[in-house]
């Protein structure tokens, strides 16, 4: 029903019993989501929480490495893969800390934007051949820190994304007396599909056009640092979803690449960005939310043109960089919630006659009720919508009560849903009938904010799986949206992934007096720093878990969500302020007698507490 063995990758299965599972070693030992659960309650830490799983981020960083070994071995490639870590896909601290710790093995790199993402990465590289690749706008301190880093034996690469940076780079290169390795950032004449295909393409925002890299190569030539120039970079999408985009991308990189060889430049590192895609649907497709190929694939599709280009050209194999950032982190992270409440749509039984009296619009709405069949349900449909219309209009000019528009309503949402039962037994159904199971959907309320956790799904309409993680040997009854608690029209989730298509609505169970959690899945790669404080809910509880090869299972960390103190001084309060000011009105209210003293105290604790408190819904 929701898809899991499609888009699950071996890390997601659901049990005999009902509960999903995770197998944080794919395929391999798994545990249930709900255990996990139940062991943070008993440990104090309450819902929502972000889950992390270690193993997962290992698991990804070996089946990319050992992909791309695969494929160097098959198709007889001379030089090495070298994948590096974009650091701006999730910035968490624990994040670059695995990836250091898991893929010092495979001696795996970085990529840093900025010069806060270039320390943090500076403090993680143990390994001299692993890459420090520099992006992004670059001024005197960005370029003296890789520099820097460069002299400590890093091997830290900066990609000219503007031709103004060269300047800057030789400048301070000299001025430090430390030669650095220097990339440029091409713009390809190809352009990927996908959701961030403009990042490709000759038109795109970064990089140099091929006038401007071989400008680049004369300015190099004139400094005598052409021998500096070892990297060619592009980048066609973060999610790239056919790889026929990834075949042309590679071919047309390693003809410019040839061209520099013949340049001059030593060169010796193609880095082909990102762009290895997440399947979030599970359907296989050249989709923007899925992918038309696997990941031995993706690696085989890159040697394999690499190989028959560059030996055409009688051109050394280079180092192959991927920024395979999304691919890597994206099944590392599971947001859970609990349902607070719900909005049921229900339909009050109508009068088997309406009064001598009754306005002559209502009496036409319940002439559709009476005439209704499936034969003519679409045109009941619209002279429904007509006298509800009709209605809300008189109503505004006071020609009609409160009790008959609401009488109006309840004869409306009875014909709507007639016809929504009836469209099972039609042959076809017109387009403005098939969204009606969505117009009459139920509301659930998820204890999360939509902009702090998922801020893809509000930004860009991504796609993420959503289920309930228990009471799965059930069959769900409800056909849902789901709502945040953010009270914002926009906060809310209303296309799922299902078993083989997406749908406007999420079947779930009834509520009943237990907990009912859902969990949403593959929500790793950006979606922890992109969030913003909507309504100044913070950053959810987190729990990093271990699951050993044998089943154990282990809390390796906790880091507490946001209080309420937290959240404020991040929009400039200053919570002692705050209480300060709290307390000298509750003073003023026993001055006035308004309270008494005892009063003063509880109101007191009761906000002290509150600032030290979850921002989230708490029983």
């Amino acid at each position: 029903m929701y898809g899991i063995n499609n888009w699950g990758a071996g890390y997601f299965s659901v049990s005999d019993s009902g509960e999903v599972i995770v197998h944080p070693h794919a395929n391999g030992t798994g545990v249930s989501l709900r255990k996990i659960v139940d062991g943070l309650i008993d440990r104090g830490l309450n819902m929502p929480v972000l889950l992390r799983f270690s193993d997962i981020l290992d698991s990804r960083i070996k089946q990319l490495h050992e992909s791309f070994a695969q494929a160097i071995a098959q198709f007889e490639y001379k030089g090495h893969y070298r994948g590096v870590y974009p650091i701006k896909v999730n910035q968490q601290q624990q994040v670059l800390e695995e990836i250091a710790e898991f893929g010092a093995r495979y001696r795996h790199g970085f990529e840093a934007g900025s010069k806060a993402e270039l320390i943090a990465a500076v403090s993680f590289m143990k390994n001299s051949e692993a890459y420090l690749v520099c992006n992004g706008y670059k001024d005197a301190e960005f370029v003296d820190l890789g520099l820097l880093a460069r002299k400590m034996g890093i091997q830290s690469v900066f990609v000219v994304e503007s031709p103004s940076e060269l300047e800057l780079i030789i400048e301070r290169s000299k001025a430090l007396e430390i030669e650095p390795i220097i990339g440029v950032r091409l713009k390809l004449s190809t352009q990927a599909s996908g959701h961030w295909n403009h990042s490709g393409g000759e038109r795109s925002v970064f990089g140099l056009n091929p006038s401007q890299v071989c400008d680049l190569v004369d300015r190099l030539r004139e400094a005598e640092m052409l021998d500096c120039l070892q990297l060619l970079h592009y980048h066609v999408g973060s999610q790239i979803p056919n790889i026929r985009g990834i075949r042309e991308a590679v071919v047309e990189a390693c003809r410019v690449y040839t061209g520099l060889v013949h340049e001059g430049a030593p060169m010796g590192i193609l880095d082909l960005g990102g762009g290895l895609a997440v399947d979030y649907d599970g359907s296989h497709a050249d989709t923007a939310t899925s992918r038309n190929y696997g990941l031995d694939e993706y690696c085989a599709a890159i040697i394999e043109n690499m190989v028959s280009t560059l030996n055409e050209a009688e051109i050394p194999h280079p180092d192959i960089i991927t920024e395979s950032g999304r691919a890597i982190v994206a099944y590392y992270s599971v947001l859970l919630f609990n349902i607070l409440d719900e909005s049921r749509f229900e339909i009050q039984e109508l009068p088997k006659q309406l009064g001598d009296d009754a306005n002559e619009l209502l009496v036409n709405l319940m002439e559709v009720v009476r005439v209704l069949e499936t034969k003519n349900a679409q045109e009941c449909y619209h002279d429904a919508f007509y006298y509800r219309d009709e209605i809300h209009q008189r109503f505004k000019h006071g020609t009609m009560t409160l009790r008959e528009r609401a009488m109006a309503g309840e004869i409306f949402w009875h014909i709507v849903t007639r016809i929504s039962k009836l469209t099972k037994e039609m042959e076809f159904v017109p387009d403005e009938l098939q969204k009606l199971p969505s117009m009459l959907a139920d509301i659930y309320y998820g204890n999360f904010s939509l902009f702090q956790s998922l801020p893809d799904v509000w930004a860009i309409d991504q796609l993420f799986p959503i289920m309930p993680i228990h009471r799965l040997e059930e069959k769900p009854s409800r056909e849902v949206v789901l709502a945040d608690i953010t009270c914002d029209c926009d906060g809310k989730v209303d296309r799922f992934v299902g078993q083989y298509t997406t749908s406007d609505t999420l079947p779930l169970h009834n509520l009943t007096d237990e907990e009912y959690y859902l969990g949403v899945f593959l929500v790793g790669a950006y979606q922890e720093t992109l969030g913003d404080l909507h309504n100044l809910l913070g950053d959810t509880n987190v729990a990093t878990v271990e699951v050993g090869r044998d089943g154990h299972l282990r809390y390796t960390r906790e880091i507490e969500g946001d209080s309420v103190a937290d959240v404020l001084s991040y929009v400039e309060y200053d919570p002692k302020r705050v209480i300060r000011s709290i307390r000298k009105q509750a003073e003023e209210a026993v001055r006035t007698d308004s309270i008494t003293a005892r009063d003063r105290r509880r109101i007191m604790e009761a906000f002290e507490n509150g600032m030290r408190g979850y921002t989230y819904f708490e029983r």
